[in-house]
């Protein structure tokens, strides 16, 4: 899955969808997708990347106790 990351606007993709989806994880692995060569995973921050579309991540996603709120 491609993501958009807030701070560059560039494309990441996310290698672990069960990473993604899972609120207890504030981070994700995923590579860069910039240049010709395909970059090292890396850890990104949740709250940092958002849908191509600009949209937010769902807050499911986000955060473990979004019901309470």
């Amino acid at each position: 899955m491609l993501l958009k990351s807030k701070k560059d606007d560039g494309l990441v993709e996310i290698a672990s969808l069960e990473e993604l989806i899972d609120p207890f994880q504030d981070k994700v692995t995923g590579q860069t997708q910039a240049g010709q060569n395909e970059q090292p995973p890396e850890p990104f921050a949740k709250k940092d990347l958002i849908f191509p579309s600009g949209e937010n991540l769902p807050l499911c996603w986000l955060d473990s106790d979004y019901k309470s709120k």
